[in-house]
């Protein structure tokens, strides 16, 4: 009976009680290649990896990260290393597989500069 009810108590936390998943969102999106991401503790500046975008084209580029990554969107953060004190990562919808930089490259406003 006390292996029952321990099952049921076990049961009844695990489907009752809700799931708390905490991930970043976009707090602000600095430049084209510089946005501002938060969580419910911290703020973090990260330097979107593999992106050189024309000074010509920084409006553009800014305007389309702004319309597809809205303030408050979530994302997931895979990082790639420090410049400058400033975290170099790819950045990923939660919900779907758009990445920030793959998205200015695929509207040719800016030219991959990955290290080789």
């Amino acid at each position: 009976m006390k292996k029952l009810t321990k099952l049921l108590i076990i049961v009844c936390l695990i489907f009752l009680n809700p799931i708390l998943v905490n991930s970043a969102e976009i707090l602000q999106i600095k430049s084209s290649n510089t946005i501002l991401v938060g969580d419910q503790n911290r703020n973090l500046t990260i330097g979107l990896f593999c992106v050189d975008v024309n000074e010509n084209d920084e409006l553009e580029a800014i305007n389309l990260l702004k319309s597809e990554f809205p303030r408050g969107s979530k994302v997931k953060i895979k990082p790639f290393g420090f410049k400058e004190n400033v975290l170099l990562a790819k950045v990923f919808k939660i919900k779907s597989t758009k990445e920030m930089t793959e998205l200015l490259v695929d509207k040719n406003l800016t030219s991959e500069i990955c290290p080789s």
